[in-house]
């Protein structure tokens, strides 16, 4: 029987926490789907990550209603896929005026913004649920060619990218006082890391540069948030791991000549013992071994992923 085209089969909601990690920064996890992170000042909030829909962001927003009634001034997109940003509009309604890329994220969104709303929302049915109120694309206000203090209030959060990875404009939000990481999706944990648009060679360069912060509480992409020093190394471990084993086993096939579905097959052998358990590691294998072996055989700018392009991946990885 052929698997559920990504997560479509995927339908039962997650319990969704809001955790507090010091005096300023909060968590907004739920068991394996998009993490959000909140900062919270004397004068400002700062939310990283928008989630999928802006029903998603009204429930982000209740959240955040209960400990502070600032306004939400400023949305930072750690980078552009459809289940993060497409949220955005739903802040505006609570004072949001700045909506901040990185220049690496605003040409992915000129470049393929389109067609990553499209295939998204073909992949994560329960996660834009309510897409009828989504407004169109999410475009940045602000966009940062290096790194921007923003100022909420007793509290300055650094917002730059630390080299490319998950995509080639992840930015970051490091809280230095309170040593706390808002990673996006360069770091996940205990989560299926999604690569289909990355740069897995230069991507554990940028998990080290993100190490040497010594963040002690990292609110990562997917999984729970970590805390302790001890902690956060161990998700960049996971994350980094994830990375090289996908990119060594893709080189392995390429240099034998493999076609894309003897690629997953090689893949699968060294990728399913130590990460076969986690959520939606089923949804990202393909993408990531097509993505993976691309790039091991020279293509650095990502194919556009189209709807199309999607299911016929799928299928030919299922075909025989």
């Amino acid at each position: 029987m052929s698997k559920a085209f990504a997560s479509q089969a995927d339908l039962a909601d997650k319990k969704i926490t809001f955790e507090q990690l010091s005096a300023h920064c909060w968590a907004y996890t739920a068991e394996g789907d998009p993490n959000s992170g909140v900062i919270i000042g004397d004068k400002f909030i700062m939310v990283s990550d928008a989630t999928a829909t802006p029903a998603m962001a009204r429930d982000l927003i209740a959240r955040i209603r209960t400990v502070s009634d600032k306004p939400i001034k400023y949305v930072l997109l750690t980078h552009y896929h459809a289940v993060r940003v497409l949220g955005a509009s739903a802040y505006f309604d609570e004072g949001a005026s700045e909506v901040i890329a990185s220049r690496g994220t605003y040409e992915l969104i000129v470049e393929r913004g389109k067609e990553d709303m499209q295939s998204e929302m073909e992949r994560f049915p329960r996660l834009f649920r309510n897409a009828e109120t989504v407004p169109g694309l999410t475009w940045p206000t602000l966009v940062t060619d290096g790194k921007l203090t923003v100022d909420l209030g007793g509290v300055k959060v650094q917002i730059w990218s630390p080299g490319a990875g998950h995509t080639r404009g992840d930015t970051i939000a490091w809280v230095e006082e309170e040593k706390v990481l808002f990673s996006g999706d360069l770091v996940e944990y205990e989560a299926g890391v999604y690569t289909g648009d990355a740069q897995l060679e230069e991507w554990p360069a940028t998990l080290e540069a993100l190490r040497a912060l010594g963040a002690e509480a990292i609110v990562p992409g997917r999984g729970e948030a970590m805390k302790g020093s001890a902690n956060v190394n161990k998700a960049l471990d996971y994350t980094k791991r994830w990375v090289e084993t996908l990119y060594r086993c893709a080189k392995e096939a390429a240099a034998a000549n493999m076609d894309l579905k003897a690629a997953m097959e090689h893949t699968r052998k060294s990728m399913d013992p130590v990460f076969g358990h986690v959520f939606i590691y089923e949804h990202c294998l393909p993408f990531d071994v097509s993505r993976a072996y691309d790039e091991a055989r020279g293509i650095k700018n990502p194919r556009i992923w189209t709807a199309e392009r999607d299911k016929e991946m799928w299928a030919s990885l299922q075909a025989g």
